[in-house]
C-alpha cells in the first residue's frame, strides 16, 4: 500500500460513480459552432436525464456553463440556462460539478488574444457571485478549463479548432494556463473554499519497437509533457504565470481506449488484445504514476468506449479502479463521459454510440435508449468497486 499524505482533504463528492453530460460549445474544424447540450437534448430533457441516474446510484454529474453562450457580449452574462440546470439539480439532489470552459470560447476570443485571461477571470468571478447569491453555503466544485493539453494541441498544432494554428501548441497552452491560473486566483479571492478539479488526458506515448536512442528520448519527453498543464498550475513549469502548489486540489484524469499510442504515429496500442503489447500499461499503473507525482486525491474524470465494446470496457474500468483502491490511493470518482450519446464535432450527422443511453434520432429532441449490455456491465463494475471501497470508506465516501 502506498503512503498517504498525513491528512487527506475532505472528499466533497456524493457518489463514486458520476455522469458526464457532453457540453462542448467549440468551433469545429470547419469553423462552425457546435453546442452539444441542446444537440443531445440534455437541456430540454434535464429532469428526465437526472431521474434516469437513480437505478445506478449516481448522484454526482459533470455539467458545463458553455462560456460562448453565457457571454455573447464582453462582460455581459446570461445565466438563464445555468439557473434552470441548478434548480433542477437541487430539486433532485444531484450534485453538479461545473466546467467553466469545456471546449469553446466566445466568438471574439482565442487563447492567443491579449484579453483572453482577463476576460476568463472576469467570467469566473461573475459565476462565483451568481452561484453564491443563490447558494451561499454549498460546496462549489469547478473545473476552470477542461483538457488544456488536448485543446492546446487541437487548436495550436492540429488546426482543428480556434485559433486554428500549427506549430503554436506551446503558445496556446501558455494562453490557456494563464487564464486558468488567473481564474482560480479570482475565484479563491472571492471564496477560498472553492474546490478545483483539474481534468487532463491520461496518456502513454511509447517508442516504436527496436527504437533508436533518439526515438526512446523523444517518446519519453512526449510522455512527460502530458503533465505540463498541471505542472504550470502548481508553478513547477512557467512560474511567471502565477501557479502555486496550493492550486492543486483534486486531480482528474481522462482515459479512453485510444490514450496509448506509438509516438509520432497514429498507431494505438490495443487495450484488449489476447496477447498485450509489451509497451501497453493497464489503467491502474497509469493512475498510480499520476498519483505518485502529485500526492493529491484523484478522479477518473472521463471514460467511455464507442459501440459494442462498451460493456467490456466498463468492466475493465471497474477492475482497474478496484486495484487503485486496494493500493490505498484516494480515488474519489469515476465519470462515465458521455453518459448520453453524442454527435461528432466535425461531422455532427455521425453519432458515436458511446453513452449508457443511445440517442433516438427519430424524435426531437433526441430520445433515450438504454444500452442494456452496458447497463448490466456497469452494475457489475459498481458492485466490484463498492466491495473494495466499503473496506476503505475514508478514501471514497464524503
Amino acid at each position: 500500500m502506498l503512503t498517504l499524505p498525513a491528512q487527506l482533504p475532505n472528499n466533497p463528492f456524493r457518489s463514486v460513480w458520476w455522469a458526464g453530460y457532453e457540453c462542448t460549445d467549440q468551433l469545429n474544424c470547419f469553423g462552425n459552432r457546435v453546442d452539444f447540450l441542446p444537440m443531445t437534448g440534455h437541456l430540454q430533457l434535464l429532469k428526465d436525464d437526472y431521474r434516469r441516474l437513480e437505478p445506478f446510484s449516481i448522484q454526482t454529474v459533470r455539467e458545463g456553463l458553455r462560456w460562448s453562450q453565457v457571454e455573447k457580449t464582453a462582460y455581459q452574462y446570461n445565466w438563464n440556462d445555468v439557473e434552470q440546470m441548478l434548480l433542477e439539480g437541487h430539486r433532485q439532489g444531484i450534485q453538479q460539478v461545473w466546467d467553466l470552459c469545456h471546449f469553446g470560447y466566445p466568438d471574439d476570443l482565442t487563447p492567443l488574444h491579449p484579453m483572453f485571461a482577463r476576460r476568463f477571470a472576469a467570467f469566473c468571478r461573475a459565476f462565483v457571485h451568481f452561484y453564491r447569491d443563490r447558494y451561499p453555503d454549498e460546496e462549489l466544485i469547478v473545473t476552470p478549463i477542461n483538457e488544456v493539453s488536448f485543446m492546446s494541441w487541437l487548436g495550436g498544432d492540429a488546426c482543428g479548432t480556434s485559433p486554428y494554428c500549427t506549430k503554436q501548441g506551446w503558445e496556446v497552452k501558455i494562453g490557456l494556463m494563464r487564464a486558468y491560473i488567473e481564474g482560480v486566483a479570482a475565484m479563491r479571492e472571492i471564496d477560498p473554499s472553492i474546490r478545483i478539479l483539474t481534468t487532463e488526458p491520461l496518456v502513454q506515448m511509447v517508442p516504436p519497437l527496436n527504437a533508436t536512442e533518439q526515438e526512446l528520448i523523444d517518446a519519453a519527453i512526449a510522455d512527460e509533457n502530458q503533465f505540463q498543464s498541471v505542472d504550470m498550475l502548481a508553478g513547477y513549469v512557467a512560474p511567471e504565470l502565477g501557479g502555486m502548489p496550493e492550486y492543486l486540489d483534486i486531480l482528474g484524469f481522462n482515459y479512453y481506449y485510444n490514450n496509448q499510442w506509438i509516438n509520432n504515429t497514429d498507431q494505438f496500442l490495443g487495450w484488449n488484445d489476447a496477447v498485450p503489447d509489451p509497451r501497453w500499461f493497464p489503467l491502474s499503473r497509469l493512475l498510480t504514476k499520476a498519483y505518485r507525482r502529485y500526492k493529491r486525491p484523484i478522479v477518473l474524470s472521463e471514460t467511455s468506449h464507442p459501440g459494442i465494446d462498451r460493456p467490456v470496457w466498463i468492466e475493465m474500468i471497474g477492475r482497474e479502479c478496484a486495484k487503485i483502491l486496494e493500493l490505498g490511493i484516494p480515488l474519489w470518482g469515476i465519470c462515465l463521459y458521455p453518459i448520453i450519446d453524442r454527435p461528432d464535432w466535425d461531422h455532427p450527422e455521425h453519432w458515436h454510440h458511446s453513452g449508457l443511453w443511445d440517442a433516438d434520432l427519430s424524435v426531437k429532441p433526441p430520445g433515450r435508449i438504454l444500452y442494456e449490455p452496458y447497463a448490466e456491465a456497469l452494475l457489475r463494475a459498481e458492485n466490484l468497486v463498492e466491495q473494495v471501497s466499503s473496506s476503505q470508506p475514508y478514501l471514497t465516501s464524503k
